[in-house]
């Protein structure tokens, strides 16, 4: 089963499905397993995990520094935060990984990958957590009688800059992967074929199938749109994504960045959001 959520969490099928994926990781070859969590702005953070670590992480949880609900993209700390701080120390927060959301990744040794979620003390889900925030508002749904879908477009800038080139200007005036205004370009694209073709292709195995890749009017933009599926798969889906695509434009010379606006004289780049309820019956509300 790709990733998704189709199963019900805590039903006898998932448990099954769990102790399963748990045996597969138990006789695989990799020895390192990457988790990974939301923070407070929805960014993901993560790590490398033995496997042993992994093994002993999935059936107790394990900490991960609460410090990701106290400060900015950045890193820079929040002096005003009540949930964590230097009144609380940025003590660990426990993370429970949720085996549905098993992954491998293309680009990495095909090592698994799988999201977590914070929980309190009382194995409650945390209220700062995003993704708990989300499963809070699709049970209320649920509850109503709707089953919530979505699909997600993103827009995004390509620079021929690495980190450290970009931190030498100054982070100013980047040199965009290509010149001039070409929206749906077949040149630009054909063009850049490496990149391109790794995306789709990179993305699809990693469980983020796009149904579109294009480029964007604007000096090397580009636009993609993930393929629509329950809202909590296309939450995870589209914060994968943009780690993901900096991860593979890295990999072909390219700086990928998400921001909304980095030159007042062109346009600026942003994305959609396509939201649908639906009923019992699998019918539009």
């Amino acid at each position: 089963m790709p990733p998704g959520h189709s199963v019900v969490r805590g039903s006898a099928a998932q448990n099954s499905r769990d102790k399963t994926l748990l045996k597969e990781i138990a006789r695989s070859p990799h020895q390192k397993i990457k988790v990974a969590v939301t923070d407070i702005d929805g960014i993901l953070r993560g790590k490398y995990l033995h496997k042993d670590k992994f093994l002993a992480a999935a059936e107790a949880g394990f900490g991960f520094c609460n410090v990701v609900f106290g400060w900015d993209s950045a890193d820079v700390c929040y002096d005003n935060g009540r949930y964590t701080g230097w009144h609380t120390g940025y003590p660990d927060a426990q993370v429970r990984i949720d085996p549905a959301t098993r992954r491998e990744i293309p680009w990495d040794q095909e090592i698994p990958f799988f999201l977590g979620d914070f929980v309190d003390a009382e194995e409650r889900p945390l209220d700062v957590c995003p993704r708990q925030l989300l499963k809070r508002v699709l049970d209320r749904a649920r509850q109503a009688g709707y089953a919530a879908r979505c699909g997600v477009e993103f827009e995004w800038f390509n620079f021929k800059e690495t980190p450290q080139s970009l931190a030498a200007k100054g982070y100013v005036d980047p040199q965009p992967l290509t010149p001039g205004m070409f929206g749906y370009s077949i040149l630009r694209s054909s063009l850049n074929q490496p990149y391109f073709a790794a995306l789709m292709d990179q993305l699809r195995d990693f469980g983020i199938p796009l149904e579109g890749l294009h480029t964007e009017t604007g000096p090397g933009v580009t636009e993609a749109a993930i393929a629509y599926t329950d809202a909590l798969e296309a939450a995870d889906r589209a914060v994968l994504f943009k780690t993901a695509v900096k991860e593979i434009a890295y990999r072909h010379g390219i700086l990928a960045s998400f921001m909304a606006k980095w030159n007042a004289a062109l346009p600026g780049s942003g994305g959609h959001f396509h939201l649908s309820l639906w009923d019992a019956a699998g019918e539009k509300s």
